[in-house]
Parts: C-alpha cells; sequence; structure tokens
C-alpha cells in the first residue's frame, strides 16, 4: 500500500468518523471499488489525461450524485483530479484498516484443503473471538495445496497447521538428523 493511499484512506476515514458515517461511508467505498474493478473501461476514461479534468469530475458527479455520501463523491473528484482513481483500492483498504482499529475488528483468513462448513467457520470465529478479545471478520479460502489442517493468517501473523507444513518439519527434521 503507498504512503498516498494510506494518507488519503487515512484522511476519509478521520472526516468519516467525526460525522458518524464511517460505516455507511466504509460500504459505499467498497462498492465504488467493485463497480470501477468491474468496469474498467470507466476507470480508464476516468484517467483519460486528454480528458479535462471538469469533465472527468463532471461524470463521477453525474453517475453518483445522491447515490453515495457526499464526503466520498468528493473524495473520487479529488482522486479523480490528481490523477490517481487507480488508487481507489488501496485508500480502500488503508479505510478499512483504520476502521477495524477502531471498532475493535481483526481480519483472519483460515486456508484448508476443503471448504469449511458454516459450523466450522462459526467456531472458529468464537475460538478466535474469544482469544483477541475482538470481533472477528473471516475469511475462509480453499487451497488443496495444504493437503489437510488449516492455516491461518490473522494480523500479519500466520499460525499453520496445515499437513503440506508437518511434512516440511519433519522432513528438515530428517535431514538434519545425523547418523
Amino acid at each position: 500500500m503507498t504512503e498516498f493511499a494510506k494518507m488519503y484512506g487515512g484522511s476519509l476515514y478521520e472526516l468519516a468518523a467525526e460525522e458518524g458515517a464511517d460505516e455507511r461511508i466504509l460500504t459505499e467505498l467498497d462498492q465504488c471499488r467493485a463497480l470501477l474493478v468491474e468496469n474498467p473501461d470507466y476507470l480508464r476514461l476516468l484517467s483519460t489525461p486528454s480528458l479535462p479534468k471538469k469533465e472527468r469530475c463532471g461524470l463521477l458527479d453525474e453517475a453518483l450524485r445522491g447515490e453515495v455520501h457526499p464526503y466520498l463523491l468528493n473524495f473520487l473528484k479529488i482522486l479523480c483530479e490528481r490523477g490517481q482513481l487507480r488508487q481507489l483500492g488501496d485508500c480502500a483498504r488503508a479505510y478499512r484498516l483504520r476502521y477495524n482499529a477502531a471498532h475493535g475488528i481483526l481480519e483472519a483468513t483460515a486456508v484448508s484443503a476443503v471448504a469449511l462448513t458454516a459450523d466450522q467457520a462459526a467456531r472458529l470465529r468464537q475460538k478466535l473471538e474469544a482469544v483477541t478479545g475482538k470481533t472477528i471478520d473471516l475469511q475462509c479460502r480453499v487451497d488443496p495445496g495444504v493437503l489437510g489442517g488449516i492455516r491461518l493468517d490473522m494480523d500479519g501473523t500466520e499460525l499453520d497447521g496445515t499437513v503440506k507444513n508437518r511434512l516440511a518439519g519433519l522432513r528438515t527434521s530428517i535431514a538434519s538428523a545425523a547418523l
């Protein structure tokens, strides 16, 4: 994540939090980011230097006025004016990190060889919340390469209880054993 994204995403969060609109803007920011990802031609148009900034901002205004919070619309216009609209994803990530920190939310990703059931995911979330004392935003992914078990990525920490990791440890132990 760039310093630009940290600064701008963080500033948007501070403004939204002061006004009590942080949750609404988080949702709308994610929707705008997804919209631009789904419509790369629109992003390309809004990033075209040959189109005057005023016209590009007018396109944003026309498309989003009344649909998103005015702070978010102005934020998008600022990014557009500065030619930084492509950094919206990183700005949204910086916003989410600030939001999560302020609301005691911890993001976690569970990677397993087969999809976790809803019950397994709920139990894992409950255990993590009990251990951390925070609300857990759990994302589950499937990676058949882990063979079995689960790898948990949480706040920059990786807890690896996969069969693949255990086999690698065993391989290292055997290789380093003196005969």
